[in-house]
Formats: C-alpha cells, structure tokens, sequence
C-alpha cells in the first residue's frame, strides 16, 4: 500500500525568467490585449496626417500615371513614421513624418522608377529643380532658364542642364508612339516606297547624265556638297548671281528633260571657270 506521500503526483517547480526572456518581451511590444488599442491609434493618427504625406508627394512635381504611385508610396511612408513615432523624444510628429515620407519616395524612385539610372547626385539635383523651378517662374513671371536655375541653386550650369536632360530617363518614349499622328514605324523606308520611285530615280539618272561638265559640278557642289552659292562662286571664279542663275538653269532643264519638253542645247550656256 503506498503511502499519502508516495501517492501524491509530483509538483515541478516553474523555472524562473532570466533577465534576458524579460528585456525581449519588453521589445516585443505591448501585450496581445493592448494591440488592437494602439492598432486603432496609429489608423487615427495615420488618417488625421494625409495631407502631410499628400503635400510631399506633390513636392516631387510627378505628372501623369506616376502620380498616383507616389501618392501611395507617400502613404505608405506616412503609416512608417507613425509605426515608428516615439513621442518621448519631444518632436512633434509633423516634423519626423515630413523626412520619412520623403525619404520613402526618394527610394522608391532611385530603385523602381529609372528605367536608365544617372548618378545618384544627379537624381537628387533633378527634384531640387522640380522644387525650385515653379516659385522661380511665379517670381519672374515667365518659365526660368538653366543659368537662373544655376544660380538660385548654387550649382554649375552643366548639372542643371544634365539634371533636366535625365528626366526622360526615368520614362522614356515607347518607339511604338505615334509622332505626328503617324507610328514610327511608318516612317522607315519600305521596299514598295522603293519601288514606286524606282523609275523617276532612273529617269533623273539618264537626265543628270546628258549635262555637260561644269552643269553636273555645280550640282554636285550645292546639292552634295551642300556649298554655298557664295563658297561656289568664289571657288569657281564667279559671282554669286551667276552661281544662283546658273543652278536655276540646269534645274528648269532637267526638269523639261523629265517631263519630255525638247530643251535648246544654246540656250543661256552656264560660264564657270571649269567650262
């Protein structure tokens, strides 16, 4: 038969907590009961600052679809300040959230928004312009130049104009828009363009071919060369006037000789210094 002590089950002490279990927890965050209490705060606190986070969204000068998205970065930079707020510190939270919402974009448009990345410098020239560029219009009544914008910033004016320029890195043009109300594609040459001016092509040839010497170095000169009158006639000893003539002839001759008008070979002889 056992004894009363025998029969009793045997109690386990309950270890104790080390100092170090205890700090963790106190990091952990408040107790399960407490969550959604503070939950509810930060939606409140969150909800009551939108302006703030809309206000630096619109400080970055983003149009068009990319707007929307850094509207919602910004909110989500917003709901970060408020996670980390610590109110102990004595800073109002206006003030920490303004450079945590910014920073939140900053990044998000340094690591997801350039399809062709400059220099980090450069990007962060390029929103101190987007900032900077619309009170200096208002001040100056008009749209500022690179130079203005050098000088209002401190910076030389070759980053203005690299900072500018960059800015259709961040989204460049599809090769498929249309240009004109035309697709570039539309623009390149085709085998039918080929084709259908083929005939006038040879036809100019055999009309080019029947001038004379000095008639085909004019031509070649002013239309290949792309000399100027002025440059031609001082090369070929004469006056531009007589270059300007000259050019007019052979223009209206091969022009009879295309449509299949006889043309007289005395007719108004062009006089160079190679005839």
């Amino acid at each position: 038969m056992q004894t009363t002590a025998e029969a009793r089950p045997t109690v386990l002490a309950r270890p104790s907590r080390s100092a170090d279990a205890a700090a963790v927890d106190a990091q952990a965050g408040p107790a399960p009961r407490d969550r959604p209490l503070k939950a509810a705060l930060q939606d409140d606190i969150a909800l009551r600052h939108l302006d703030i986070a809309e206000s630096v969204a619109r400080s970055f000068a983003v149009s068009g679809p990319e707007a929307a998205d850094i509207r919602q970065v910004a909110y989500l930079g917003l709901i970060k300040a408020v996670q980390r707020f610590d109110p102990s510190r004595g800073i109002a939270f206006a003030s920490f959230a303004v450079p945590t919402i910014s920073g939140e974009i900053k990044r998000y448009l340094r690591d997801s928004c350039w399809v062709v990345r400059p220099p980090r410098e450069v990007q962060d020239l390029r929103t101190e312009i987007a900032r900077t560029a619309p009170a200096l219009a208002q001040r100056l009544g008009r749209e500022p130049t690179a130079r203005e914008l050098a000088l209002e910033l401190g910076r030389p004016e070759g980053r203005v104009l690299e900072a500018q320029a960059c800015s259709s890195s961040l989204r460049p043009v599809s090769l498929d828009a249309p240009v004109e109300g035309r697709a570039w594609a539309d623009t390149l040459a085709s085998d039918t363009w080929g084709a259908e001016r083929s005939d006038d092509l040879i036809s100019l040839r055999g009309a080019v071919n029947e001038l004379s010497g000095s008639e085909k170095e004019l031509l070649y000169r002013r239309y290949f060369m792309e000399q100027t009158q002025q440059g031609i006639g001082d090369d070929l000893r004469m006056s531009q006037m007589q270059v300007s003539r000259a050019l007019a002839r052979i223009l209206v001759k091969l022009q009879k000789r295309l449509l299949g008008a006889p043309v007289a070979e005395a007719e108004h002889p062009v006089r160079s210094g190679i005839a």
